[in-house]
């Protein structure tokens, strides 16, 4: 797990976007699972699991229903992706709550729906960006202690995006902080 820290606006949900492959870089290299996110973002991306900062969930859909569909587009057959997603929602604690509507969740509820979407298909790599974001105390303790828990259980590498020091310390092995657009440290 590599911690990706910095203040607000240092330029962390833009990194993430150049990983994606969503914007594209002004200078330099930028290689991610081998291949350049410039020239082969489709094909990586089918690799990365991810989950936005914002809460863009469809209110109206059942988590179960979403990560169902979200495993499909990544290649799981429809029948395989049903159990996936139940599978999944039940390792991020929401089995009991994965038909309710997500618009009647918590937000601590939304962040766990958006970690289960982001690792129903067994990526390789998972981006989560602020992952704690909005959550009161004990929230943010229980997802950290997820967070940690999915990266050792399924083997995925992960990048955690954080302006909160001491989270970043908690769970991460490996940490890159960038202020303005640049990084100005990194390493264990």
């Amino acid at each position: 797990i590599t911690g990706l820290l910095g203040p607000n606006g240092a330029g962390k949900t833009t990194f993430i976007s150049l990983v994606l492959g969503l914007r594209s870089r002004d200078g330099g290299a930028l290689t991610v699972l081998g291949q350049d996110p410039a020239t082969a973002a489709i094909e990586m991306r089918a690799h990365i699991g991810y989950a936005p900062e914002h809460h863009n969930l469809p209110p109206d859909v059942h988590s179960a229903d979403l990560v169902r569909h979200l495993a499909e587009l990544h290649g799981i057959p429809a029948k395989a992706a049903i159990q996936r997603a139940n599978d999944t929602l039940w390792h991020v604690g929401l089995g009991e709550e994965r038909f309710r509507p997500i618009g009647t969740m918590s937000t601590g509820q939304r962040q766990r729906v958006k970690l289960a979407a982001a690792i129903a298909h067994d990526p390789r790599l998972v981006l989560l960006d602020e992952p704690t974001n909005g959550l009161d105390p004990l929230q943010r303790d229980d997802m950290l202690t997820l967070i940690r828990r999915v990266g050792s259980e399924f083997g995925i590498d992960m990048l955690v995006s954080s302006h909160q020091l001491e989270e970043v310390e908690r769970i991460c092995d490996d940490v890159v902080i960038l202020d303005a657009g640049r990084v100005v440290r990194a390493g264990r």
